[in-house]
């Protein structure tokens, strides 16, 4: 692969960048490899990369039933944030955060990670109490945050209404400054680039079909291009993990609902932050192309489709402007909707299954892509390994057996 620099950038400028190779080979799947995984979004590429990178397992397939960054990849909000109230999960998004400040150096990529800070709005005396916690909490796990009272967030992000007298005022809000967002068609590709440089084959329109097992272990899957030996298989299929699951008979804790959000026209830069508010439930930033990217909850329903629907459109821009009053006048431009996978205490399942050889990481819900890097490197170690990371472990499916959960509905500061 050519290394992307500021010398490869003028050389290819005399051809018009009509000579640039593929970001990555476009492989077809092998007889057998010794780890193939299914799902070619970030969570799965990132996982073969630092297979590859860390553990030196190059002999990888990464099966994609359409081309790749078309999934949940591609339909987010972009947020990345580590400010979790508890333990396990601080660790988790925490690890997953100090690879983001790293990753377009590590994968010779821009994956556009802007720090601009993370805010998350108090509108009662019940939210001033919960933040001052979540900061307490953080700090104590070497996390960055603080509190903010209301006029330091009016100066931190000014277009914000902070009058006392709309039915949603400011108090507060916390302060998370190495947070910020990404760029999710770049980690995408970088991380496909990356791994397919470092020998992985990235198989895509390559559908599985099946998984098959002999002597109670996973031995391959059957896929739209024929079977595929395997030594072990890991599953990153995000809202689709149950379906996948359920293929090598293992019914997951998990419901799979549709989460929207949209954007508008593109304007002059006007919010140089994300904010986010659980009261009022919508989150909201400004893409380098001026677009402000709109978020909020999953819809109530389970579904597998990938659209949207007006009431949640509504609410949207409801919350939006209860906020930012400036925004009324703007028209939205694009509305999308991804599919997640929801776990009955809101954290991922990341380790293995009843069936040996084989191996899941599911249950993101509306918090994965912040996760990416992270989750990629906790289960390619066990991946390689065969057993979770200190990191993962506290994730195990078998925590739905024993109880020991990490609820996170009440404690991700807005359900996302």
């Amino acid at each position: 692969m050519t290394r992307y620099s500021a010398l490869s950038l003028l050389k290819n400028a005399f051809s018009h960048h009509e000579a640039w190779a593929p970001a990555w080979r476009k492989a077809e799947p092998r007889d057998s490899y010794d780890v193939v995984i299914i799902g070619g979004g970030g969570h799965g590429l990132a996982t073969a990369y630092y297979l590859a990178k860390v553990h030196g397992i190059t002999n990888v397939a990464v099966l994609e039933r359409g081309p790749i960054g078309l999934g949940n990849t591609g339909r987010n909000t972009t947020i990345v944030r580590s400010n979790y109230l508890w333990d396990e999960s601080a660790a988790l998004y925490e690890k997953a955060l100090s690879l983001w400040e790293g990753l377009s150096q590590d994968l010779n990529y821009n994956t556009m990670f802007s720090q601009r800070g993370v805010l998350n709005l108090a509108h009662n005396h019940g939210d001033v109490l919960e933040a001052q916690r979540r900061v307490h909490a953080l700090r104590l796990n070497g996390i960055d945050s603080e509190y903010l009272s209301r006029d330091e967030v009016k100066a931190f992000c000014p277009i914000i209404d902070i009058r006392p007298d709309v039915r949603y005022p400011v108090w507060g809000g916390t302060l998370q400054r190495r947070g910020g967002s990404a760029r999710h068609d770049a980690v995408a590709w970088g991380f496909a680039r990356a791994a397919s440089e470092r020998g992985v084959d990235i198989c895509e329109r390559c559908e599985v079909q099946g998984i098959r097992r002999e002597g109670g272990k996973v031995v391959g899957v059957e896929t739209s291009k024929g079977y595929i030996k395997a030594g072990k298989v890991g599953i990153v299929t995000a809202g689709h993990s149950g379906v996948v699951a359920a293929m090598a008979d293992i019914r997951l804790p998990v419901e799979s609902h549709p989460l929207q959000a949209l954007v508008s026209e593109p304007v002059k830069p006007i919010i140089d932050c994300v904010v986010m508010s659980n009261a009022v439930h919508v989150y909201v930033s400004q893409s380098d192309k001026g677009e402000l990217v709109i978020g909020a909850g999953v819809d109530a329903y389970t579904s597998y489709a990938q659209r949207g629907s007006f009431h949640v459109i509504e609410h949207q821009m409801g919350a939006l402007l209860e906020l930012f009053p400036i925004f009324s006048r703007m028209r939205m431009l694009r509305q999308w909707g991804g599919i997640v996978d929801v776990t009955p205490d809101a954290s991922p399942i990341i380790g293995k299954t009843p069936v040996d050889n084989l191996f899941i990481n599911c249950g993101w819900g509306t918090g994965g892509f912040k996760a990416t890097p992270g989750s990629g490197w906790v289960f390619a170690h066990t991946l390689a390994t065969g057993q979770p990371h200190a990191i993962n472990a506290p994730f195990a499916l078998s925590r739905f057996e024993t109880g020991k959960l990490i609820d996170e509905h009440g404690a991700a500061a807005v359900a996302h």
